[in-house]
C-alpha cells in the first residue's frame, strides 16, 4: 500500500486504465465478499466441510440451504481464495477457509461476524458525515453512544463483540508472551486488560511473577478462570475492577497497556496521566496497539481506524502519533518491537 513516505510509482509500476478500473470496480463490490464471509460464517460452512472435497449439494444438505445458491456463494468466495472448487460444484478447504472454523486454534469466524454486524451496513454509507465533523456517526443512526446501544438493544451483537474480543485477546495473548522478557520483574499490571488473557499468559511463562487484571466491573467479572478464586494462577493473581480513565490503584514494577488508547484523545491522556501517578520512578511501561503505518496489515489496519471513527469516534495510532502520546504524557520510549502483523509494542519507562 502507498504511503506518503514511498516514492511515486513509475508509469512501469502502475496499472494500465483497463487494469486500474477493473480493480475498482472490485473495490466498489467490496461489500459482496464481506457478506459472503459472514453468510458462510453464520451457515457454518467451513464447519460442515471436512478434510476431502464436497459437492454443494452435501454441504446444502449438512447446513440446510438450497445447493444452487449456495454454490454461488462458495464459487465468489473461491475468487478470493476462501474455499477452493476442485471441480464443477466441488469444494475444499484453504488456509483462509479453515479460519472460519469454530474449532481451529486461530480462528476468525466470530471476528467476522462482529466485523459484518447489522449495525455496521448502516453505518459504513455515513462515513463522508465522520469525515467532516471528525465525530462518530451513532448518535445519529441511533439516538445513543455505541456501547448503551449495543447493551441495550443490540444484545445478541454484544455477545458477538465479547466472543470476538475474547478470541482476538487470546490469539495475542501468546504473541505478546513469547515476546516480552519479565524474568527480571516481580509484579506485572494488566491495565484494561479485558478478561485477562494477556496477564494469564504472562504468569504462565514466568513462574516468579505476581500479577494484577484491572478493567470496568463488568468485564472482570468474566476474568479468565484461570485467574480466579480456584484456577491454577489465582494465588499469584489479582483482579481489581476499575475505570483506568478515573485512576490506576495498582503499584507494580510493570504495566501493560493493550488497544485501549484508540477511543479519543482525552481518555489516552488520562489513562497515561493516571499510569504515571501510580507508578514508581522507573517503572517499565508497555504499550501495545495496532499501526496504520509501517505495517504488513495496513488493509485491516486503516479499515478498523474508519470503523473506529464511525462506532465511537476513535482512531487507531500511526508510530509518530502514539510517540508523541506516550512522550508527552512523560514516558521515555526506550524501543519499538514488532508483537506480529498486527500489533507493535512500545517499551517506555517511567522518569526517575
Amino acid at each position: 500500500m502507498t504511503t506518503l513516505s514511498d516514492p511515486p510509482q513509475t508509469p512501469a509500476e502502475q496499472p494500465s486504465a483497463p487494469q486500474a478500473a477493473m480493480r475498482l470496480r472490485e473495490i466498489i463490490f467490496g461489500a459482496a465478499p464481506a457478506a459472503a464471509v459472514r453468510a458462510a460464517a453464520r451457515l457454518g460452512v467451513a464447519d460442515a466441510l471436512g478434510d476431502t472435497p464436497a459437492t454443494a449439494e452435501e454441504l446444502a444438505a449438512a447446513v440446510r440451504t438450497e445447493p444452487r445458491p449456495l454454490a454461488r456463494l462458495l464459487r465468489a468466495l473461491t475468487c478470493y481464495g476462501i474455499f477452493t472448487e476442485t471441480e464443477e460444484n466441488t469444494f475444499a478447504h484453504t488456509e483462509m477457509s479453515r479460519l472460519l472454523r469454530d474449532d481451529t486454534a486461530h480462528s476468525l469466524r466470530h471476528i467476522s461476524l462482529w466485523c459484518t454486524e447489522p449495525w455496521t451496513w448502516a453505518a459504513w454509507p455515513l462515513l463522508d458525515q465522520a469525515v467532516r465533523s471528525g465525530r462518530d456517526v451513532f448518535d445519529t443512526l441511533y439516538g445513543k453512544d455505541f456501547f448503551t446501544y449495543l447493551h441495550q438493544d443490540a444484545r445478541d451483537s454484544a455477545q458477538i463483540f465479547d466472543r470476538a474480543m475474547t478470541t482476538s485477546s487470546r490469539q495475542s495473548a501468546q504473541d505478546v508472551a513469547a515476546l516480552l522478557d519479565l524474568s527480571d520483574a516481580t509484579t506485572v499490571a494488566d491495565i484494561g486488560g479485558g478478561q485477562g488473557h494477556v496477564l494469564a499468559a504472562l504468569l504462565e511463562k514466568h513462574p516468579h511473577l505476581e500479577g494484577t487484571l484491572v478493567d470496568l466491573p463488568a468485564v472482570v467479572a468474566g476474568a479468565d478462570p484461570r485467574l480466579r478464586d480456584g484456577g491454577p494462577l489465582a494465588d499469584r493473581a489479582t483482579v481489581v475492577p476499575g475505570d483506568c480513565r478515573t485512576a490506576i490503584p495498582v503499584r507494580a514494577d510493570t504495566y501493560l497497556i493493550k488497544n485501549i488508547l484508540e477511543w479519543d484523545d482525552e481518555s489516552t491522556r488520562r489513562t497515561l496521566r493516571n499510569v504515571l501517578d501510580a507508578a514508581a520512578p522507573g517503572a517499565r511501561v508497555i504499550v501495545i496497539e495496532n499501526l496504520v503505518d509501517d505495517s504488513p496489515s495496513m488493509r485491516f489496519t486503516t479499515a478498523m481506524d474508519l470503523l473506529l471513527l464511525l462506532n465511537v469516534g476513535g482512531a487507531k495510532h500511526t508510530k509518530e502519533s502514539l510517540v508523541r502520546r506516550v512522550t508527552e504524557a512523560g514516558l521515555v520510549l526506550h524501543d519499538i518491537l514488532e508483537v506480529n502483523p498486527y500489533l507493535h509494542a512500545f517499551e517506555c519507562t517511567v522518569p526517575l
